[in-house]
């Protein structure tokens, strides 16, 4: 008799619990900003027992205390190919196309996350991952140096790679086996306290950008940040000093609403950790290396292409308000994105989740369009959780935390073709995730209702 295999969402849940509880033994200050956000998340949730109550309908609550992700950049087209397929043993796959070398960082990402409804809302841990482009390093010999350094180690443990490819041969993995892979693959995240390069070459790179400096030093590519999902962002953000924790000074992404859009993103900054350098002879010459910081987000309604461009230009306006008007400034220049559900949805501007109410099930409506059933309470819409990134927010957070020198001018050298061939796949199109999501849930509606539902 065949065993049965682990569901990829349980192995995505262990290993998000093996993280957290990995970088929380390494960075303790990440524990008290875990601490932090639960308990600014319960007070919330208190005080609005209607967001308690519509969590709860749409089956969100508990997956927002659960909610991880975290970001690491790699070095090589082959690691990058890796940790696609060690990521898809867990269900998460490669989402959109990120190019950061617009703010000066010369990288290009993706994210690693589940990418149905079901899977989501068992866990719905991600991973940002950047591949550090060699390509932009201007100075041969420096690239040079580093492409060694990087050809020189190899970030995944030999029982890892042999757990992803039985996991690819068999179609997944028996319990003892999925065990074994969550401790080898946390392996590739651990933090390691000796460079692999002389101080010298550590220099060198920093020099170029301290990104570099990060990806090329080490024996693998050390998780830099773990972030909680809080329902108040900026409660924590006032909370974190009282917890002797240094948050940066703004938070990244659209201003609070009464309707959250996209995500926003704080974090403390990055902590400077003691190191060694090897040399020739053995010696280590003792120094310090600044990378891993504790982040927090909070998530809101995912936007159409439609949305998404009235965000983007409303952005533009809100960063040279804030240079002018400061916070109040920026806060204005986003005063004509609608921030009500209803003229969301009539125009067009965001992702919903429709569900038939039990109202809407006894009563069996006549065949009336989707607004009307939901002024009748026949059908209720819950927002779709934006599940991804902004780039400006990530390269705002990079930049804070690498230091204020460590953006140098943009590279403008987006390049998703030769992204994706390192990648080994195409990255999956964030927009046809949604708007299939949306649009399963209407057919959901369709059916409950026993009705042709029209939709505008």
């Amino acid at each position: 008799m065949a065993k049965p295999f682990v569901s990829p969402d349980v192995i995505r849940a262990d290993f998000a619990r093996s993280m957290s509880e990995m970088y929380r033994a390494e960075v303790p200050l990440y524990g008290t900003l875990i601490d932090l956000v639960a308990a600014i998340n319960a007070e919330h949730l208190a005080q609005r027992p209607g967001l308690r109550a519509a969590l709860e309908a749409s089956g969100d609550l508990d997956r927002v205390s659960e909610e991880r992700h975290g970001a690491i950049r790699v070095g090589t087209a082959s690691e990058l190919s890796m940790l696609r397929r060690l990521f898809a043993v867990m269900g998460m796959y490669p989402v959109s196309y990120y190019d950061l070398s617009v703010a000066g960082i010369p990288v290009h990402s993706t994210a690693f996350r589940p990418v149905d409804e079901a899977a989501l809302k068992a866990n719905p841990f991600r991973v940002f991952t950047s591949l550090l482009r060699l390509e932009l390093i201007e100075d041969v010999a420096l690239r040079t140096a580093a492409e060694e350094a990087l050809a020189a180690r190899d970030i995944f443990t030999p029982r890892a790679r042999a757990l992803v490819a039985e996991a690819e041969a068999k179609g997944g993995l028996g319990p003892k086996e999925a065990e074994r892979f969550v401790a080898e693959a946390v392996e590739t995240f651990r933090w390691h306290a000796t460079a692999t390069v002389p101080v010298e070459t550590y220099g060198a790179l920093s020099a170029e950008h301290r990104l570099i400096a990060d990806v090329v030093s080490f024996r693998g590519p050390h998780i830099n940040h773990l972030t909680p999902r809080t329902l108040d962002i900026d409660a924590v953000q006032a909370a974190m000093p009282d917890r002797g924790i240094d948050p940066k000074e703004t938070i990244e992404g659209p201003p609070a609403r009464a309707v959250p859009i996209l995500l926003r993103q704080t974090s403390f900054k990055a902590l400077e950790e003691e190191i060694g350098f090897p040399d020739a002879e053995g010696r280590v010459t003792p120094g310090t290396h600044t990378a891993r910081f504790g982040e927090i987000e909070a998530r809101g309604i995912a936007l159409t292409r439609k949305g998404r461009a009235l965000y983007d230009r409303l952005l533009v306006q809100a960063m040279a308000a804030r240079k002018d008007r400061g916070a109040v400034g920026f806060k204005a220049a986003f005063a004509d994105f609608p921030d009500d559900p209803t003229t969301l949805r009539a125009e067009g501007l965001a992702y919903f989740d429709y569900r038939a109410t039990d109202k809407g099930r006894r009563e069996g409506p006549p065949e009336e369009d989707l607004e009307a059933l939901i002024a009748k309470g026949c059908v209720a819409a819950y927002p779709i959780v934006y599940e991804d990134f902004l780039p400006v927010s990530a390269a705002g957070i990079f930049q804070s935390n690498l230091g204020d020198s460590a953006a140098g001018e943009a590279y403008a050298a987006p390049s998703k073709a030769r992204f994706e061939a390192a990648l080994g796949a195409e990255v999956y199109d964030e927009f046809a995730l949604y708007g299939a999501a949306e649009a399963r849930s209407i057919e959901r509606c369709r059916a409950d209702l026993g009705q042709a539902l029209g939709v505008a």
